[in-house]
């Protein structure tokens, strides 16, 4: 016999099942799909539980800024691109879903090369052991050349790419973020960050240049920033440092300057947590009003699907242009 006092658990009192409220219910499953199904059958398919829910309600979102003519950002690090997404992005330019977009300055070297070379992304761990990683001529030609050229003409650094882009008519300027955008007149903005790129090993870079230039491109992320208030949408596909702090520093801006900029949707979709993305885009700017959403996966599979989701649903609406 123990020494120590038990609780009598005769005095329990027990509640039903039926008036319990519960978090799943067998309606919010997935369903097993049948051979050559579409994608709606598919997307309609998945869970109504956590991620699958959240990845629902931020379509759902993503289609009301669209109706209502408020701003679908993309943030982008330089990853999505080499990883053969572009196609997916530009498309999107079509659907009137992107109203702007922001990279980071390893992006802007994906996108130059693609569109010229139709190759992107070298073996850094073959080619830094004899000092030739980033060396390549044609890329720190593209890229300084232009933000030289950029500065006198008084243009953001993306505007500028994206131009030249269009003007020279590359191989693969089909697949261009940088070109495509310029055409649609959707803006790209390019912060780069001075001596993480590969271009700034060349003799032809001008830290002045490249320094006004991304400086304007900050200024015009800004303006765009400040129109996200009352329904306005903002993605991140992986960028775990440079643009998460670009962005709270525009969002900052835009509120000293325009005062009260509240209830929008962020989201990041990243591989792994990172601390920048989730306190920075997802926690503190919709604190006082708005929601955010992480999604952790591969960008070569999570950024298709969102995209295919969104056309889904805004062709079930019958509003694609």
């Amino acid at each position: 016999m123990s020494k120590y006092k038990e609780m009598n658990m005769g005095k329990i009192k027990p509640t039903s099942i039926k008036t319990r409220k519960s978090k799943i219910k067998i309606e919010d499953f997935a369903s097993p799909l049948l051979p050559d199904s579409s994608f709606d059958t598919f997307w309609k398919s998945l869970p109504r539980v956590l991620a699958g829910q959240d990845l629902h309600e931020l379509v759902k979102l993503i289609i009301q800024a669209v109706h209502s003519e408020k701003p679908v950002l993309v943030m982008m690090g330089a990853h999505v691109i080499k990883v053969g997404l572009s196609p997916i992005i530009v498309d999107l330019f079509k659907y009137g879903v992107v109203q702007g977009i922001a990279l980071n300055g390893a992006g802007a070297i994906h996108d130059v090369e693609l569109a010229y070379f139709g190759k992107t992304s070298e073996d850094v761990a073959s080619s830094l052991k004899d000092g030739q990683f980033g060396m390549v001529r044609e890329t720190a030609e593209i890229l300084n050349q232009t933000a030289t050229e950029s500065k006198e003409k008084k243009l953001g650094f993306g505007e500028a790419l994206g131009g030249r882009i269009v003007r020279e008519k590359p191989v693969h300027l089909d697949l261009s973020i940088l070109g495509q955008a310029y055409r649609s007149s959707i803006p790209v903005t390019v912060h780069v960050a001075l001596g993480t790129d590969i271009v700034h090993q060349h003799p032809s870079a001008d830290g002045c240049s490249i320094g006004e230039t991304s400086l304007r491109d900050f200024r015009i992320w800004a303006q765009l920033v400040s129109q996200i208030g009352n329904g306005g949408v903002v993605l991140l596909f992986g960028s775990s440092v440079i643009l998460p702090e670009v962005f709270l520093k525009a969002l900052t801006v835009a509120r000293n300057i325009g005062g009260e900029i509240s209830r929008f949707t962020t989201a990041n979709f990243d591989m792994i947590r990172h601390y920048r993305p989730q306190v920075n885009l997802v926690e503190r700017p919709t604190q006082d009003g708005g929601k955010g959403f992480t999604f952790i996966g591969h960008h070569e599979i999570m950024v298709p699907l969102l995209a295919a989701a969104v056309k889904e649903e805004l062709a079930g609406k019958g509003s694609v242009r």
